[in-house]
Order: structure tokens, then sequence, then C-alpha cells
């Protein structure tokens, strides 16, 4: 029963490991991915062996791919929490709104506004760069201020220049 635990706990460990990974690798973060890489890689053989080692093969392999959808469930939380890089927003409002351009910026967003055509009228455009652990906070404040906009947020998978990553560097700088 030890080593049915174990297998368990293992998965519990492993899957969100590989979970990490993904996502690093996803975000061009290498060196961690490789380092998650071997830890991950040393706990699936380990976990293997326990599975195809033991009396209670039927069980430890049930119990093997239980812990493998938990893990994934769990890795997913974890990743969600660490909100790993940035995400470009964009909302559409029916008009120009004043107070959501200045409230947006005074919380510390870069925002840019633009106007374009939309089907029977103007429409306002603001598009946003920001880290991912902040989107949730931007989405509040946009819904509290102007609750029929439309707003759209993407990944980006890379990017350069531009107001964000001037702040970034001289925050870099100031912290050393």
């Amino acid at each position: 029963m030890t080593n049915i635990l174990l297998i368990l706990l293992l998965q519990l460990i492993y899957v969100p490991l590989l979970t990490l990974r993904t996502i690093f690798l996803v975000k061009n973060i290498t060196f961690l991915a490789a380092l998650i890489g071997i830890v991950e890689m040393l706990i699936y053989v380990f976990g293997l062996s326990l599975v195809f080692g033991g009396d209670q093969s039927l069980l430890a392999m049930v119990v093997y791919a239980v812990g493998f959808g938990l893990g994934i469930f769990l890795g997913t939380r974890i990743e969600n929490k660490l909100a790993i890089g940035y995400v470009y927003i964009t909302i559409n409002t029916q008009s120009k709104n004043q107070e959501l351009i200045e409230t947006i910026r005074s919380h510390g967003f870069a925002l840019t506004t633009y106007i374009g055509e939309g089907r029977d009228s103007d429409r306002y455009k603001y598009e946003i760069l920001a880290k991912r652990n902040r989107e949730k906070e931007l989405f509040q404040l946009v819904e509290f201020i102007e609750p029929k906009a439309f707003i759209i947020s993407y990944e980006p998978k890379s990017f350069k220049g531009g107001f964000m990553l001037d702040r970034m560097k001289k925050n870099k700088k100031n912290q050393q």
C-alpha cells in the first residue's frame, strides 16, 4: 500500500512539473525548462519502476493514471497562480471614455487609443500590454467603468521596443 501512495504522490509532483516545463518551453524559458526536465525524468523513471515492479501492478497502473489526471489539474492551477508572461488586451467601446483611459493609466498600464469605423458609427479601441498576473485586475477596472466594453486578451509570443520595455529596463536598473 505504501508503494501505491508513493505512486500517487510522484504523479502529483511529476505532472505539474511536466505542465510547467511545457509552458516554460513555449515562453522560451529554456534553461529552467531543462532543469525541470531533469527532475521530471527522475521522478518518471522511479514512478514507472514502482508501477511495473510491484505485486499490485493493475492497481498501481490505475493509481498512476489517476495521479496523472490530478497532476494536470494541479499543474494548471500552479501555472495560473504564477501567471508568467504578458497579455495584449484590446478594449472596444462605442464612445470615447476619458475616465476609463485615465483610470487605466493611473493604475500603471500603458494604453494607446484608436478610432475605427464600426458598422453603424465610430468605435474606440484601446490597446494595452500588461503582465499576465495583472490581467484580471485590468478586466475588473474596465468592467467597473465601462460594463458594455468588448475586451479581447491575447498572449504575445514576443515583442520588441516600446514604452513597456523602457519601463522594465528602468525598473531593473533601479533595483540593482
